[in-house]
């Protein structure tokens, strides 16, 4: 039998000459099983709760042609649901529908909260759809992938490195400094003094006592614990960046290193000289973002996505069209050590609910992200063809030649019908062209986001690899660690050694230690800890 078959995600396409009919028929019946709806006709109901690609933007309209589309061709009746911005309120919501017994059939997930669920078997094992999407296990499931959702030998989650590892970075109001005659900040002392000036000598010139030397909020993760990452250049600074050191000589908490205390103590310092915008405490993701565009703050740790995308930076370029972001190395501390933060491999994680797969889902879960991945690749990551994206010349995706450029995918009105790509993303070199392509600013600066991702990966970072699979601390000692940084740095408990050695032991009372030796246990086991500790930059 001579049998030719190509494939492209454009759509499923055969060609070449069949010799044998009856071979034919049975092989293009079991392939188009991927492809299709279910063979008898029948209709299976599958909610999602997804992680948007914009959080500042709408989800994707009623009438969106995604889900008209796979009803028609796969046979499901699909409920798409976004997710909250914070990890925080993802979590509760994932929660609450455990304890309303409604989790939805697939949702994506933290890695802490998937060990959690696995424990209370209320997630399903997805070893088996592995083979049910064959393309998609190909280019985002691999050996590691899988390993960062697996327990005992059993996969509970699908994981795809979709995250891009390193890719936040210093911004600075450059326009800012220069009407201040300011050099770039370099150490810790030039970093609170831009601080100051950017709080009390007006750099925007608008006569108005309405700006702060630096923003952030609070962004934590099992590996970016406490005050989150939006603050870690100023651990890193005493080289204490994430929850853990994953080095064979110091691993351990950093809570626990003599650094940490330090960097608590510069950061109180920024809070009780107002430096801070005070709003830090308050703001979500959205707000920051919010605040940044409107110009309330001029130093921030953001990633290159939000800052760099058109839709993200328009906001800012239309209130401040003369106005200009840099990027800028890490705050130096008095021993040299800079680190933008911590970092690892990250993976996007979704699980099954078990009650899906008792009522035997997971097929047609395999058969939504495997067409997701081939056929609807590109209605999902860049929106209708002719609309919002074309194909140039060499076949790659362009703006270039669009009836309408408003409604490109890079645009902001497009935002809403590419909210699901993450979904299918895995960041070939390609892809993160098309992803970020190059825009103009109203005063004519070119920005490329992908340029900017270049930039963050070559500042200094401190290595964490597999940091984020570390045993999450129990409820009531995670909040006490939170709750207990957090008033060391308002002022509502008094910072002093002394203090800080009561807070320590309090710490221990409720488990510190018991978690510090269970992360060393699985650190070693899984062979996670690195020869020294490691600072990646190529500056």
């Amino acid at each position: 039998m001579i049998f030719d078959i190509s494939f492209s995600r454009r759509g499923c396409r055969f060609s070449g000459k069949v010799l044998a009919a009856a071979a034919c028929l049975a092989f293009s019946s079991a392939f188009f099983a991927g492809c299709s709806a279910s063979a008898d006709g029948s209709v299976t109901e599958l909610t999602v709760w997804y992680g948007p690609s914009s959080s500042d933007s709408p989800p994707p309209p009623d009438d969106w042609s995604f889900i008209a589309r796979v009803r028609e061709e796969l046979g499901i009746k699909l409920t798409i649901v976004p997710l909250p911005s914070s990890v925080a309120d993802q979590n509760e919501k994932i929660e609450a529908a455990v304890r309303s017994r409604s989790l939805p059939d697939l949702f994506m997930v933290t890695s802490d909260e998937l060990v959690s669920l696995a424990k209370r078997n209320e997630i399903a094992r997805v070893d088996r759809m592995y083979k049910m999407m064959p393309y998609r296990t190909a280019h985002m499931y691999d050996e590691d992938a899988r390993a960062a959702s697996s327990f005992d030998g059993a996969s509970y989650g699908l994981s795809q490195s979709g995250s891009i590892a390193r890719n936040e970075g210093i911004f600075i109001r450059k326009d800012w400094l220069d009407k201040l005659n300011m050099p770039v900040p370099e150490t810790l002392e030039d970093y609170m003094n831009v601080m100051r000036r950017f709080t009390t000598d007006d750099p925007d010139g608008n006569g108005k006592n309405d700006t702060f030397g630096y923003g952030a909020f609070i962004e934590t993760t099992v590996m970016s614990g406490g005050l989150g990452r939006r603050l870690e250049p100023f651990f890193g600074a005493f080289g204490v960046a994430g929850t853990f050191n994953m080095t064979k000589k110091n691993a351990g908490l950093n809570i626990y290193k003599e650094g940490f205390y330090d960097a608590v103590e510069f950061i109180q310092k920024m809070v009780m000289e107002r430096v801070i915008d005070p709003n830090w405490l308050a703001y979500g993701k959205d707000d920051f973002r919010e605040a940044w565009k409107n110009g309330r703050f001029g130093i921030m740790r953001e990633q290159n996505a939000a800052f760099g995308l058109e839709r993200g930076y328009k906001p800012f370029d239309e209130k401040f069209p003369d106005g200009e972001w840099i990027l800028i190395n890490p705050p130096k501390g008095p021993d040299g050590l800079q680190s933008v933060g911590c970092y690892t491999q990250g993976y996007r994680t979704y699980a099954v609910s078990r009650r899906a797969a008792e009522l035997d889902k997971l097929p047609a879960i395999a058969r939504l992200l495997e067409w997701m991945s081939t056929d609807a690749y590109y209605l999902v990551a860049y929106g209708e063809e002719g609309v919002n994206f074309m194909f140039d010349s060499d076949g790659k995706v362009t703006t270039e030649g669009l009836p309408d450029p408003e409604l490109a995918y890079s645009k902001t009105a497009a935002a809403p019908l590419i909210q699901l790509r993450n979904m299918v993303f895995y960041n070939s070199d390609s892809e993160l062209s098309a992803r970020y392509p190059e825009w103009t600013t109203k005063n004519g600066k070119k920005i490329s986001a992908l340029s900017i991702l270049r930039d963050m990966q070559s500042r200094p970072w401190t290595a964490a690899l597999g940091a984020d699979r570390l045993p999450p601390p129990p409820p009531e000692l995670k909040k006490m660690y939170e709750n207990g940084i957090l008033d060391f740095v308002t002022g509502k408990r008094s910072l002093s050694r002394d203090n800080w050695k009561s807070f320590l032991a309090e710490f221990d009372r409720l488990g510190g230690k018991k978690w510090e030796a269970e992360c060393i246990s699985f650190a070693e086991d899984n062979r996670l800890l690195g020869e020294a500790a490691r600072i990646d930059s190529a500056r």
